[in-house]
């Protein structure tokens, strides 16, 4: 899907005017991916790694653009598992235009760093800013669904919980690698600035970019740390919520055998002739209640020998 945008009055918005000097090629079809080498010389290797997840951020230069292949969070949809992945975005500055090239749909101009866009330049910084500043939002709702199922795991005996921390962790190892990879390339800009052709101001938005990447990379790892620890405890405790369960039920178990085995020893057909002076109302329910006590003495004898 091709989307044309320009900057207006320091705004991007849908381009009225053709050529856009902004193009968005969001999942490129066979077709698009062919103008994308033909028109404007992206080799087939550097597209694919625009559109490879698994690729690691980098920074090339051509006689024509100036290429970043960077580690975006991909959007998450809150179904099936809880596990936040990473795509590669694809961007392209050339001197009178700047191209973008993602996987999938996601809407690359939202948020408060499109407000006061200067030129191509400042807008190719602010494209990474907002990149980086998802990681940080994603960090934010990794670490509430955290603290809610810590809430549910305590008194849970289910592997749900435990496998949504699972994948938790692992989100956060697909982050921290992603992260570290864009750091390295953000060093490597700054060194490039004027290659780049940074406009006034690029160099210090460069600057507040890397320090939040490592502020999102150092806070990945810390929650990374705590999600570890916390897959460890929270395991144990599932087993002994488990345990403790088995022992109630042993202990109803138990409790309901000892009385029905006089029971059965005894039969209905002897307590009827030990009792038969006695109104048959009256004597089931000396039974049933003698029954019962058997049953709670042993309950109670039960669970204090587990106790200790």
């Amino acid at each position: 899907m091709l989307k044309g945008h320009e900057i207006l009055d320091g705004k991007v918005v849908l381009a009225e005017r053709k050529p856009a000097p902004v193009l968005v090629f969001a999942a490129p079809d066979d077709e698009e991916k062919k103008r994308l080498q033909t028109e404007f010389g992206i080799d087939e290797h550097t597209l694919a790694s625009a559109l490879d997840p698994d690729e690691p951020s980098r920074l090339e230069f051509s006689e024509r653009f100036s290429a970043l292949i960077i580690n975006i969070p991909k959007n998450f949809m809150g179904k099936g598992q809880l596990l936040f992945k990473v795509a590669s975005m694809g961007i392209f500055l050339y001197p009178d235009r700047l191209l973008v090239v993602i996987s999938e749909d996601i809407p690359v101009f939202s948020g408060r760093y499109f407000h006061a866009v200067k030129d191509l330049p400042d807008l190719f910084l602010k494209v990474i800013a907002a990149a980086v500043h998802h990681y940080l939002e994603h960090l934010k709702v990794i670490n509430m669904i955290t603290d809610e199922i810590e809430t549910k795991i305590a008194s849970s005996m289910e592997n749900k919980y435990l496998l949504n921390l699972f994948s938790l962790e692992k989100s956060l190892v697909y982050y921290l690698n992603a992260l570290s990879s864009n750091g390295l390339v953000l060093d490597k800009m700054r060194s490039q600035a004027v290659r780049l052709g940074l406009s006034a101001g690029g160099p210090d938005l460069l600057d507040d970019i890397i320090i939040e990447n490592s502020q999102c990379q150092r806070q990945a790892e810390i929650q990374s740390n705590i999600l570890a620890s916390l897959i460890g405890a929270r395991a144990s405790i599932v087993s002994n919520n488990l345990n403790r369960l088995m022992k109630e039920l042993n202990a109803i178990v138990v409790a309901v055998m000892v009385p029905g085995f006089f029971a059965s020893v005894g039969g209905m057909s002897e307590w009827s002739m030990m009792t038969k002076h006695l109104d048959w109302r009256l004597s089931y329910a000396v039974f049933l209640a003698i029954m019962f006590a058997m049953g709670a003495l042993t309950y109670l004898g039960v669970r204090k020998l587990e106790r200790r």
